[in-house]
């Protein structure tokens, strides 16, 4: 069994270039046994590079990357992982159960059929043509294929596109049960969501470099705003023209705000309102540390060109 922590997969001063584009600059990322590491960047950033250089579908053009110590490319060390891409081209008029049998047969030591059905929630599909099935179903058949082999380190990418939310919350105890046996995670999606919720740590990509990589609350910390609600009949206009107030809204009796002063704030509104009640103060969630990132980063290139 593999030592949670040890390091399986890492890019060590990694750049790559296509033509003038420049897709990596100086990236250095390890992916660590029993651990989920939520990938995330806008379009363009550099993750889908990223990705294709540890699965040894690209070579660098500088820098080291390494799976299981060996070079990606080479057949012992890409029968660790398991992949499940966005998209997948898989025979039509195969029934899931041969799709499973047929990618196993490719491992060293796979899962019996009947363990990977379980662990994917997908017995009642196994006799079914894989082309007759719909997208949700298609997506958990991908996904079983992605863990028939017991793969020490799995690539998720958007797993949950066109899930139902009890199939999402299947695969996101799937994910966690399999962390706790060693497996390395490493997922890429646009569910903010579902990064806050199965990720040990986010890595921000922007413009080919890594500009953030901690846990959820390190990333959360970074963002100096918080919201605020409670119940008051304070008037909308009047409280957005306090300082530090940065964005407000009413909600029935609630009123909503967004501030970078939060302790003065509060305490302005407990001046103005002593029947205020229904007090809540809150930290940034994920999407909006992500967001504040990326815009700050925007405008740092507005600056350069400028």
């Amino acid at each position: 069994m593999t030592a949670h922590g040890e390091v399986l997969a890492s890019l060590q001063g990694v750049h790559k270039r296509y033509g003038a584009v420049r897709a990596l600059d100086g990236v250095d990322l390890e992916l660590r046994a029993g651990q989920v590491l939520a990938l995330l960047g806008p379009n363009g950033a550099g993750k889908t590079t990223a990705i294709s250089l540890l699965l040894g579908l690209l070579r660098a053009d500088a820098g080291q990357v390494q799976l299981f110590g060996h070079d990606p490319q080479q057949l012992a060390a890409r029968r660790g992982i398991g992949v499940m891409l966005q998209s997948a081209a898989l025979p039509e008029t195969l029934n899931v159960g041969e799709l499973i049998q047929l990618s196993a047969s490719y491992f060293p030591a796979p899962r019996g059929l009947a363990d990977v059905a379980a662990l994917a929630g997908i017995e009642d599909l196994l006799k079914r043509r894989y082309g007759k099935l719909s997208g949700g179903q298609q997506r958990r058949v991908q996904f079983a294929l992605a863990v028939c082999g017991r793969p020490r380190l799995l690539f998720l990418d958007e797993p949950t596109v066109g899930l139902d939310l009890p199939a999402r919350q299947q695969l996101w105890a799937t994910v966690r049960a399999l962390v706790a046996e060693g497996t390395a995670v490493v997922l890429t999606t646009h569910y903010l969501e579902e990064a806050e919720r199965l990720a040990d740590r986010v890595c921000v990509l922007l413009r080919g470099r890594i500009v953030s990589d901690g846990s959820v609350d390190a990333l959360r910390a970074r963002v100096i705003h918080r919201s605020i609600r409670c119940v008051s009949t304070l008037d909308v206009a009047v409280v957005a023209a306090w300082p530090g107030v940065m964005q407000i809204s009413r909600d029935g009796d609630y009123l909503q705000l967004r501030s970078d002063r939060v302790e003065s704030v509060v305490r302005q509104l407990l001046q103005a309102d002593p029947a205020l009640s229904g007090l809540e103060v809150q930290p940034a969630g994920l999407g909006e540390a992500f967001t504040d990132l990326t815009l700050s980063d925007a405008a740092q290139t507005q600056r350069e060109a400028a």
